[in-house]
């Protein structure tokens, strides 16, 4: 599949980009500031961002929904993070049904200086349940289902076990799980781990900047995948 260097928005002008009616409005605002970041993405990094975007393109082509599995050690962050930012961006560019998970090497917690970072980014999160590993309820926006969000096992029962996109969001994960059994494709797409930073002066600063390049490079893939659906039925038109 051929690589597009033109946003979706610069394809086709009628698209109105960012102001989808589900998201909130704080999220809806914090959305639009990503792609004028996108220039700030390497080469390289784009070119994994595509493999992934080409395998969603052709699982919707084939009316197929696209389940992307973020993965990480502990599930706690980055996939985390990773799993809600997919949601946002599928619906923001509006790509068709995509479904989003996460899971780790081993169950910990969804650790509340990520659930802070995304918070003040727009999500809307809600915990309960024990301390250990406790459960919350992510609100995208109006008329948008509610995501129940914990730490898990990538294989849990909660996560598909075929047909999926595996994406590796830290060294150490890709390193110790060469093979995700269902997986069709499997992306390492690494990300430096902002739990250094915990207890320090700059752990909020590092988390939101965290936050934000999983944010910019997480639109940065569906606005390729939207401007490959565009031109997609642009030919067979």
């Amino acid at each position: 599949m051929k690589t597009l260097l033109l946003s979706a928005s610069l394809l086709f002008p009628l698209l109105t980009l960012g102001q989808s009616p589900s998201l909130t409005k704080s999220l809806r605002r914090y959305s639009a500031t990503l792609p004028g970041e996108f220039s700030q993405i390497s080469t390289e990094r784009k070119e994994l961002l595509h493999q992934i975007g080409d395998y969603v393109v052709t699982q919707r082509q084939a009316g197929r929904p696209a389940k992307l599995l973020y993965v990480c050690t502990h599930n706690s962050r980055r996939s985390q993070m990773g799993q809600l930012w997919a949601l946002a961006a599928a619906n923001y560019y509006g790509v068709g049904e995509i479904q989003t998970y996460s899971g780790g090497l081993e169950t910990t917690a969804f650790h509340p200086n990520a659930v802070k970072a995304l918070r003040q980014a727009g999500f809307m999160l809600a915990g309960h349940g024990q301390p250990q590993n406790p459960t919350y309820e992510a609100h995208l926006g109006k008329g948008m289902p509610q995501v129940l969000m914990y730490s898990k096992k990538y294989d849990d029962a909660q996560n598909p076990h075929e047909e999926f996109v595996a994406i590796m969001v830290c060294s150490e994960a890709d390193g110790s799980c060469p093979i995700v059994p269902g997986a069709e494709e499997r992306v390492s797409l690494p990300y430096d781990d902002p739990r250094y930073y915990d207890g320090t002066d700059a752990e909020a600063a590092q988390y939101a900047a965290t936050c934000r390049l999983i944010a910019r490079e997480t639109f940065y893939l569906f606005d390729y995948i939207k401007s490959q659906q565009i031109v997609a039925q642009e030919e067979n038109r």
